[in-house]
């Protein structure tokens, strides 16, 4: 190898790319390494274990260990990039949080496998592969936190799981950054995100915990008593994921109304892939203290919070957020 290749720091997680039953993920970071023996042609590859967990279990603390871990390696002139491997599941959930708090333009990567090592057809090696691909080239500087599987990187704000197959992971609204050449591992990209995110974003990791933020979702029959529950459980937000354009039925808002004046945030995100969530529109926001989640899923959107409730609780100032991540 190349004494001047560039270093990769891998940081393990578990999930299916790790599984060699249906229960648990096994397989260690380093065995998903040296199962792959191209890549030690193309970088200078070390390995750390995060965690060893299905990605359902992926819990705060594991956010926030691997953020402060990945922070920690980037601040130095050693790595040059990392490469998360995670399960599928939440792994939008957690290449969205990197997004907004990782404090470095050297590239993150996170990959997954959508089926375990033992299935036909296996997709992990190959998903390793161009992870390590993008986090090596100096091309994926700068664009926030990237999610690379069946050889397309996607922004960590855009992407979300879709279905179980090879090309589940999509950005319905805005696409693709680039792909990968599966024949060679080089890399294409063909646009940029534009939000606020790593360097540019005006969230950090400033705490030792996160505030609690829930989701609610909306369907025929809802009743308001979920929202009392929220609020008299100690959560200091909620995520509503209503129909269409985020709506809320008529016998929900009072309930939200005094969520919001009893001094717990409340952001209205779609449970539809509706675009834009507009504000003001069907929904007075303005005059019930809400917040709009733009474009972010529910979940995503739920992430945004969490982390805006450790700088404000003033709504105002958390509809900047939205606006600008």
């Amino acid at each position: 190898m190349d004494s001047k290749a560039e270093k990769i720091l891998v940081l393990a997680t578990g999930g299916s790319i790790a599984q060699t039953s249906p229960k648990d993920p096994t397989l260690l970071g380093d065995t998903l390494v040296d199962a792959v023996p191209q890549l030690r042609n193309i970088a200078d590859i070390s390995v750390e274990q995060i965690a060893q967990v299905s990605s359902p279990d992926i819990s705060v603390e594991h956010w926030l260990r691997l953020a402060r871990r990945i922070n920690e390696v980037l601040a130095g002139n050693d790595v040059q990039g990392v490469v998360v491997t995670h399960g599928t599941d939440t792994l939008e959930e957690t290449a969205y949080f990197l997004n907004l708090v990782v404090s470095s333009d050297k590239p993150v990567v996170v990959v997954g496998a959508m089926r375990r090592p033992y299935s036909l057809g296996a997709d992990g090696s190959a998903n390793l592969y161009n992870g390590v691909a993008v986090a090596r080239d100096p091309n994926s500087r700068g664009k926030g936190v990237l999610v690379t599987l069946n050889a397309e990187i996607h922004a960590a704000r855009d992407v979300t799981k879709t279905t179980f197959n090879l090309d589940a992971f999509k950005a319905p609204d805005f696409g693709p950054l680039g792909y990968v050449n599966a024949k060679n591992g080089t890399t294409h990209f063909y646009r940029s995100p534009t939000r606020k995110h790593t360097t540019t974003s005006e969230l950090s990791l400033d705490c030792e915990t996160l505030p609690r933020v829930a989701i609610l979702y909306s369907y025929v029959g809802v009743t308001p008593d979920l929202f009392e529950a929220v609020a008299a459980a100690g959560y200091k937000g909620v995520v509503w994921a209503g129909t269409g354009n985020a709506n809320l039925p008529k016998v929900i808002r009072p309930a939200a109304s005094e969520a919001v004046k009893s001094g717990m945030a409340v952001v209205r995100a779609s449970r539809v892939n509706c675009r834009i969530v507009s504000r003001n529109d069907e929904i007075d926001d303005d005059a019930f203290g809400f917040v709009t989640a733009d474009s972010l899923s529910p979940q995503k959107a739920r992430i945004l919070l969490m982390l805006a409730l450790t700088k404000t609780a003033d709504p105002a100032r958390i509809q900047e957020f939205f606006d600008a991540h």
